[in-house]
């Protein structure tokens, strides 16, 4: 989830208990080096993986939450 780039580390946070923090120590053991500063590069200020930032932005005052095609409901 945290590799997609449409998945907020606030998502992230509620199924899975991880804080921001956590995900990018997690990502850092399991990526390699480079595709770890890549993905650091592609996160770093983007709106979408930081719920307040893609909400102020957009005027939104409800939780947007990705879903996959593949969840149900």
């Amino acid at each position: 989830m945290a590799w997609e780039d449409r998945t907020s580390f606030d998502a992230i946070q509620t199924q899975f208990s991880l804080s921001h923090g956590d995900v990018i120590r997690l990502m850092r053991q399991e990526m390699k080096p480079r595709s770890f500063r890549m993905w650091r590069k592609r996160t770093a200020g983007r709106a979408t993986k930081h719920e307040a930032t893609f909400s102020s932005q957009h005027g939104e005052n409800r939780c947007r939450r990705f879903r996959a095609k593949s969840q149900r409901g």
